[in-house]
């Protein structure tokens, strides 16, 4: 089974929390499945959950390429420099990150308000940025426009692979069929 769900803000990518926040239980109703990767707590966007430990692998294995689409919403302009940072790969503490493909957007299209809304600064300006990558790390896109002098204010993954959002509000959920190449049992290259 695959399971898309659209994670809102604030709410923990697991199903139980001892300190009462808001996890996966208060949305899917589902047993058995569990996320195949994670979103923070404070970014919103796609998480798939499945019942598939082979197919959680395939989804999540960096050597499986799988890429994963973000927008980005991050302080200031970034400057051609920046962004052929992020394009070649940008230099963490725990090691320098695949490249990335990048583009600046324009507001993106039919995204829901946040709430609650992040923080305006009349005299600092955001912009908008889509962000592919084919790895995971722990915070990766926040570290990485962090990393380039652009902070994140607003992180929203739209897709992993051949799966978006589309048609998903805030907080929905539904079951997909699973494409033949991603249940191919061989190993990548």
């Amino acid at each position: 089974m695959l399971v898309l769900f659209n994670k809102p803000f604030r709410v923990l990518c697991q199903f139980t929390d001892r300190a009462g926040r808001r996890t996966l239980a208060d949305y899917v109703p589902l047993s058995g499945v569990y996320p195949a990767g994670r979103l923070d707590y404070d970014s919103e966007g796609l998480v798939l959950l499945t019942d598939d430990g082979r197919l959680q692998a395939r989804l999540t294995d960096p050597r499986y390429h799988v890429e994963k689409t973000y927008w980005v919403q991050v302080e200031g302009v970034p400057s051609p420099a920046a962004l052929a940072r992020l394009r070649e790969g940008v230099d963490l503490a725990d090691g320098r990150t695949r490249p990335a493909r990048v583009r600046v957007l324009a507001e993106p299209p039919a995204l829901w308000p946040r709430d609650p809304p992040i923080r305006v600064r009349t005299r600092v300006p955001t912009t908008w940025l889509e962000l592919r990558l084919r790895e995971g790390r722990n915070r990766q896109v926040r570290r990485m426009t962090a990393a380039v002098g652009h902070p994140t204010l607003r992180l929203v993954r739209v897709a992993v692979g051949p799966f978006t959002l589309a048609g998903l509000a805030p907080g929905a959920w539904r079951v997909v069929a699973v494409p033949a190449a991603l249940t191919s049992t061989r190993r990548p290259a």
